[in-house]
C-alpha cells in the first residue's frame, strides 16, 4: 500500500519543511491547518480543520485515510493547566476522528525539549537542572506538561488501533515562518535588520549561562528528514528521539558570526540580561517604517519576531545541549552545519523580501 502523509500544522515552521520533504519524495501528502496555505508547498493538498471541533474534523477527512500522520502543531494557553487540556484534546480528537477507517500504520508527534526542562515557567524560574546532554532515557519530570499529556494519547491510541509512534523533541527550530509562535532565526535576523536600520548594537539579550556555555539548535530541515525516516525504518518504530543538527556551539563563537553577516556591531554578555521583548517593544511603527521602504511582504513585526520564546530561549541559567545516540544507532546519520542553519534561513527571508 502506497504511503499516504497526513501532516497536521502544516502551515508551521516544522510542518511546511515535513510537508516539502515527503512531497520531494513522492508521497501523497494533505496538509492539515485551520488555514492552509495552499501556496506554500507545491504538491500539497490543503485540508482546512479545526483540531478542537471533532464535526470540523469528521467533515475534512471523511474521504482521507492516511496511513502516516505527523503531528506537528499545538496551541499555546495562559496556564500549563489549559496546554494539557487543550493540547491533548487535539490529539485524542484527531487520533479518534481516524480511527474508524483503520488505516493508520505510524503517528509522529512533535514535542520538545521541555520533555526535559519543564514547562516554560519551570525552567525560567530555577529549580533542579537536568543533566546535559539531554538523554531520552530520563524519566519524566513530576510537574504538569503538556508534551507528557499529547504523548499519553499517542500511546494510547496506538494501543487501540495498532499502529507504531515516534516522537520527536526538538531543540530551537530554525527555519522560515510567518505567523508563528516561537522563530528564534527569524526573530534575530528582525532585529539584527532593525539595528543595520537605526545604527543600533546588535546587542545579546540572554543569560552568561547561555553565552558562554554549550548549546545546539534544529534545523527545520533535519526535523523532516528524521520524522520521514522514522515513518517507515523498523528500528525506529515505537521510539522518541532527540533531534538537532549534530554540532555543538557557544553564543559567544555565533554572535559575532551573526552580526557579521548582517554587517552589524555586535555586543556580547556585559553581565546584565536585556530581554529582546523589551528592546523591540517600541519598534513595530520603525519596522514597518522600514518594510514600507524596502517594499517588504509583511509590515506587521509580530507576525515574523517572537522576542518572548527567543527570551526564554538565550535567557535560560543553565546551558542546553542534547544527545544523538538514540537514533544515530538506529541508522539515522544526517548532519547539518548550525552556521549553515542560520545563513541559509536569512538568504531565504532575503530573497522571499522578509527582511531587507
Amino acid at each position: 500500500m502506497k504511503n499516504i502523509a497526513l501532516v497536521v500544522g502544516a502551515s508551521g515552521i516544522i510542518g511546511s519543511n515535513l510537508a516539502r520533504e515527503l512531497v520531494a519524495h513522492d508521497w501523497p501528502t494533505y496538509g492539515l491547518a485551520r488555514t492552509p496555505r495552499p501556496d506554500d508547498v507545491p504538491g500539497l493538498h490543503p485540508v482546512a480543520a479545526d483540531l478542537l471541533d471533532p464535526a470540523s474534523l469528521q467533515t475534512a477527512l471523511q474521504d482521507l485515510a492516511p496511513t502516516h500522520v505527523f503531528i506537528t502543531s499545538w496551541m499555546r494557553q495562559d496556564t500549563e493547566a489549559e496546554n494539557i487540556r487543550v493540547n491533548s484534546l487535539m490529539v485524542r480528537n484527531l487520533l479518534d476522528a481516524l480511527a474508524p477507517k483503520k488505516s493508520l500504520q505510524h503517528v509522529a508527534l512533535v514535542t520538545g525539549l521541555k520533555h526535559y526542562l519543564g514547562p516554560f515557567e519551570a525552567y525560567v524560574n530555577g529549580g533542579t537542572p537536568p543533566p546535559t546532554p539531554l538523554r531520552e532515557e530520563q524519566a519524566r519530570l513530576p510537574l504538569d506538561n503538556f508534551y507528557y499529556a499529547q504523548e499519553d494519547e499517542v500511546y494510547a491510541a496506538a494501543a487501540r488501533d495498532g499502529f507504531t509512534w515516534s516522537i520527536h523533541r526538538p531543540h530551537t527550530i530554525i527555519g522560515k515562518a510567518v505567523g508563528n509562535l516561537m522563530n528564534l532565526g527569524t526573530t534575530l535576523a528582525v532585529y539584527a535588520s532593525i539595528c543595520k536600520e537605526t545604527g543600533r548594537p546588535f546587542r545579546w539579550p540572554g543569560s552568561d549561562a547561555q553565552w558562554n556555555g554549550l548549546s545546539d539548535v534544529t534545523d527545520a530541515r533535519i526535523i523532516a528528514q528524521q520524522l520521514r525516516w522514522a515513518a517507515t525504518a523498523e528500528t525506529a518504530q515505537d521510539q522518541a528521539f532527540n533531534i538537532v543538527n549534530g554540532d555543538v556551539f557557544r553564543w559567544s563563537w555565533l554572535w559575532p558570526r551573526l552580526a557579521a553577516w548582517f554587517g552589524v556591531e555586535a555586543v556580547g554578555f556585559d553581565g546584565t540580561i536585556h530581554p529582546l521583548e523589551a528592546e523591540l517593544s517600541q519598534d513595530a511603527a520603525v519596522w514597518r517604517e522600514i518594510a514600507e521602504r524596502h517594499q517588504l511582504r509583511e509590515p506587521a513585526l509580530d507576525r515574523l519576531a517572537s522576542p518572548w520564546h527567543t527570551d526564554l530561549d538565550l535567557g535560560r541559567p543553565i546551558e542546553v545541549m542534547t544527545d544523538m545516540t538514540n537514533s544515530r544507532k538506529r541508522g539515522f546519520l544526517a548532519y547539518q552545519s548550525t552556521e549553515d542553519s542560520f545563513f541559509d534561513l536569512f538568504e531565504q527571508l532575503r530573497t522571499d523580501r522578509l527582511i531587507p
